[in-house]
This record gives structure tokens, C-alpha cells and sequence, in this order.
């Protein structure tokens, strides 16, 4: 297998994308390309990505090619085992998938105005009232993840899975934004940043030397 991912300290999809890669416990090469450079476009156009129109992470095993990072997270489920992504109690499950498919679809006020980038931190301010309420649903639905169905684990489900691996990017913006949040989310946060995989992704971002000068500003407010 092959992932074509993007940068590290900025894309929050290929970290989704890569996360799904590492739970499965497939080999698979890492193929890094930065974001909006002088040849992104060109390579928009290449083979490699045009079943995505550019987009990363995109998932290469022989001929089946796989975009979007909740399908990855779905494709190797059923190439491997379920259970290593979802729980494996009915309830949980379902509660999982609602949650991993409304990050998917949702946040985009957290996501436009706090675009990943874990190298930096910046000093808190008050976040808009629309990033606000995104924070809001989204401690939400960690407390009753973690209530209902996180038992003696650290993670929403007790075992991490695809439902931590589709929030650890807003664990990274709101460490990044200092962002409030509710006091039961640090323990959480702290357990998805302690994760083998993240460590490792963090220390691949720190050593990368493309910068994006918009991605190293503080937060868009209104």
C-alpha cells in the first residue's frame, strides 16, 4: 500500500488518512508532498492523484485506490478487522460512526478559522461565537462517548478507533489555539497527544522544513 499524504504540520485530513494506516498494522509507504507549492497544480494533474482530483490523503493497495479519509478508515476495516476501528457493541458502534461522520461533515467554522498546524501555539483569545458553538457540540458528544461507552479506557470508546483517529485533529487545534474547553476534555486530550502514533506524527512535523505563512498566523476572527 501507499499513502500520498501532505504536509504534517498542516493537513488535518492526511493525519486522519495516516492514523487509519498505522491502527491497521499494514506495512504501507509514506509518500509526503507539500502543500500549494510551485508544483502542486502540475501534480494535481498526475496519475497518482487524479482519482482524487488532487486531494490527500489518497490510499493506493495494487489497483484499488482509496480518497477521502473516512472511506480509508472503512477500507481497511474490512481489510483487516473491524473491531480494530469500531466497538464492538451495537449501541457504541452506531454512536461512533454518527460521531466520525459528523466530523466529517460538520465544525467548519472551527475548521476554517483553526486550520491545523501542531508546531505552534498561540496565545488564547476569544474564539467567534460560531467556533464557539462548534466546541461546544463537540464536548457534547465526548462527554456522552466517554460516559456511555468509555468504561475504564482512555479514549471515547475505551480503545482508541476511528472515532479518536477522525477528532485528533481538533484535539491538536484546540492545544494549538488554546481554545477552552470542558475540564473532563483534557484527560481525553492528553491520552490522544500521549498516543505512539501522534508522538511520531508530531515529531515528523517538527523536522519538516516547508512553511505556509498563512497556516502561521493566529486564529481568523470576525
Amino acid at each position: 500500500m501507499k499513502l500520498i499524504i501532505g504536509n504534517k504540520a498542516y493537513s488535518s485530513w492526511s493525519l486522519r488518512g495516516w492514523l487509519a494506516c498505522k491502527q491497521s498494522g499494514l506495512l504501507f509507504e509514506e509518500a509526503v508532498v507539500p502543500l500549494y507549492d510551485a508544483e502542486w497544480d502540475k501534480r494535481r494533474d498526475g496519475d497518482e492523484f487524479a482519482p482524487s482530483s488532487g486531494k490527500v490523503p489518497i490510499l493506493w493497495d495494487g489497483d484499488a485506490v482509496v480518497w477521502d479519509s473516512l472511506a480509508i478508515i472503512e477500507y481497511l476495516a474490512e481489510k483487516t478487522s473491524r473491531d480494530l476501528f469500531w466497538p464492538a457493541d451495537d449501541a457504541a458502534r452506531a454512536m461512533a460512526r454518527s460521531m466520525a461522520a459528523e466530523m466529517h461533515s460538520s465544525f467548519t467554522a472551527l475548521r476554517r478559522k483553526h486550520s491545523m498546524n501542531v508546531r505552534q501555539i498561540f496565545p488564547p483569545q476569544r474564539p467567534d461565537d460560531d467556533v464557539v458553538a462548534d466546541l461546544t457540540r463537540i464536548m457534547e458528544l465526548w462527554a456522552q462517548a466517554r460516559a456511555r461507552f468509555g468504561g475504564e479506557g482512555d479514549f471515547l470508546f475505551g480503545a482508541f478507533g476511528a472515532a479518536d483517529i477522525m477528532y485528533a485533529p481538533v484535539v491538536t487545534r484546540i492545544v494549538t489555539y488554546s481554545l477552552p474547553v470542558a475540564r473532563f476534555a483534557t484527560g481525553y486530550m492528553d491520552a490522544v497527544l500521549r498516543h505512539p502514533f501522534m508522538q511520531d506524527w508530531i515529531a515528523s512535523a517538527q523536522e519538516e522544513e516547508w512553511v505556509i505563512e498563512q497556516f502561521e498566523q493566529p486564529a481568523t476572527v470576525a
